[in-house]
This record gives structure tokens, sequence and C-alpha cells, in this order.
């Protein structure tokens, strides 16, 4: 049994998902630091200075005016977020617009290594001996 699980590691189908899984940690953290650093600055200043990961309003419980999102969630107040869910949305699209080009591109080279430049066109020399025996035969036939 213990050959086996060795054997179920050692494929390449394992191994190729642990390291999306830690690639795809590692570029969730480009993507969120990407949205929040540098996206969601340029959409506040576009429509006025708006920070959409502040964006909430309180359904229940009392929060100190002009509190942030975490200080209002740390005064235990059920506040209902859209500023963050806004947030997530932008980075689905971003993530999901760069791993599609990921894919565009793999398959770009994919097909390209598939189908090699340097095929010779076929080009016709003559008949072959095959071809000049069988006319022989035909011609000693009649």
């Amino acid at each position: 049994m213990l050959n086996e699980f060795k054997d179920f590691i050692a494929k390449g189908n394992v191994m190729d998902l642990a390291v999306g899984i830690i690639i795809g940690a590692a570029f969730t953290a480009i993507v969120t630091s990407l949205v929040g650093d540098l996206i969601n600055p340029v959409i506040g200043l576009i429509l006025g200075g708006v920070d959409f990961t502040n964006m909430y309003v309180v359904l229940s419980g009392t929060v100190p005016e002009n509190a942030g999102l975490q200080a209002a969630r740390d005064a235990g107040a059920a506040v209902f977020a859209y500023g963050a869910f806004i947030t997530a949305c932008i980075n689905f699209f971003i993530i999901a617009f760069v791993v599609f080009m990921l894919v565009k591109a793999v398959n770009a080279i994919k097909s390209k290594a598939e189908r090699p430049d340097d095929v010779v066109p076929e080009v016709k020399t003559g008949p072959s001996e095959l071809d000049v025996l069988i006319q022989i035969r035909d011609q000693l036939r009649r």
C-alpha cells in the first residue's frame, strides 16, 4: 500500500497540481495587491475619492461615525460590506483575464510545437523504381 501511495504521489498530474496550487496562492497575493493598491485608488479617484474597501452598511449595532470596515467589524456590528464584494469581483475578473491570456499563450506555443516549420515540400522527382517496373511489365504484356 505504501508503494502504491508513492507511485500516486510521483505521478506527474499530482505534482503539476501541487505546483499549480502554490503558484495560484502566490498569484492571488499579487492580484490582491494589484487591485487594492493600484486599481481601486484609480477607480476611487475617477469616482471622486471613493474607497471601495471601506464601503458598507450597518445592519445592526453601533459604529463610530466614519469608521472603517474593520473598525465596524471590531465593534461587533453586523455590516453589509458591499465594497469588499466589489473588490472581490474586480479581483476575479483580473484573475480570469490573466488566466485566459496564459492559457491562450500556452495553446499557441503548443500548436507551434506540434507543427514543425521546417517541413520540406514534396518534390516530384520522377517515377519511382516500382513505377518503371510496372510500365515495363505493361509494355511486355502488349
